[in-house]
């Protein structure tokens, strides 16, 4: 599904996207909640902005805006990634009112002078939206230019613990955090989870309208279903903790899937990470081998 010739000619694109899941976010990102400010997220603060010119005139400047945006150069990786990730709160905000969300908001107060790649930019996110929060993103009416967001992952009894309060899906949070470990060296320190997630929206001392409380969710309830191993760090001062994957995780997916949702959630192909996609291809070969008679659980 995702598989497409490796691009050996972005070698800066690629750091970047490590530097994304290695790393995780910045200080920045605390206001990434404000629904006035839904565009000064901690993703706006790490790329330039192009929604004004360096003059800073209003006036002219705002008369030529659609005259000048044909002259704008090619966006680097990191600032679409960055635009995508800003649409996404914007339209995660919108909705909590459920009042549809018109295009020329979404234009005015998030896109600005990236219109000219606004349709890739709407498809990238209403894809992240899908694979990362469980909303698909649909157009109204036919033509209509306004937009809502529904729940497209039904309720299933047997994954009823690995969900919020108000049964809202929480698999998506799951993938990401095992994203993360994966991508980082099959260990994570929580400092760096959190710091990835308030990029996100989710904030581990605020309560989410999607994830309950995030910070139960990960460290109790995914730990106690066994996706994930939590564990103090020795002689860390202040203390902190790292993740690691938990037994049933290895059981109910594999490296492979995780880093193909990665490369979905950033618009990539798997192969764009060779280190984890070798890495990756060593585990499903390891999986693919006869296991050993006596290693058969007893009935």
């Amino acid at each position: 599904m995702l598989q497409k010739p490796r691009n050996r000619g972005r070698s800066g694109g690629q750091a970047e996207r490590d530097s994304d899941w290695s790393r995780g976010g910045n200080s920045g990102a605390s206001r990434a909640g404000e629904h006035a400010r839904a565009r000064r997220d901690g993703f706006a603060e790490e790329a330039p902005s192009t929604s004004r010119g360096p003059g800073g005139s209003q006036g002219s400047q705002g008369a030529r805006r659609s005259q000048a945006s044909p002259a704008v150069g090619p966006r680097t990786q990191k600032q679409q990634e960055l635009k995508v990730s800003e649409l996404v709160q914007f339209l995660l905000i919108k909705d909590q009112k459920k009042i549809p969300i018109k295009r020329a908001d979404i234009l005015k107060h998030v896109i600005g002078d990236y219109k000219d790649i606004f349709p890739d930019l709407l498809k990238r996110a209403a894809e992240r939206l899908q694979y990362v929060f469980g909303y698909k993103l649909v157009e109204l009416e036919p033509k209509s230019n306004t937009y809502i967001l529904i729940n497209t992952l039904e309720p299933v009894e047997e994954d009823a613990e690995v969900r919020g309060d108000q049964g809202t899906p929480t698999t998506g949070l799951l993938m990401i955090v095992l994203g993360l470990i994966f991508m980082k060296g099959n260990t994570v320190k929580e400092t760096e989870v959190w710091d990835f997630l308030r990029r996100l929206g989710v904030y581990p001392t605020k309560k989410h309208f999607i994830f309950g409380d995030p910070k139960k969710l990960i460290t109790e309830d995914f730990v106690r279903q066994r996706y994930l191993e939590y564990r103090r760090i020795p002689h860390t001062d202040p203390v902190d903790y790292e993740f690691q994957w938990g037994p049933r995780t290895n059981l109910e997916t594999s490296k492979m899937k995780v880093l193909k949702f990665v490369a979905k959630v950033h618009n990539q192909d798997p192969k764009d990470w060779p280190a984890q996609y070798c890495e990756a291809l060593a585990d499903e070969e390891n999986r693919a081998r006869p296991q050993p008679s006596g290693s058969a659980p007893s009935s």
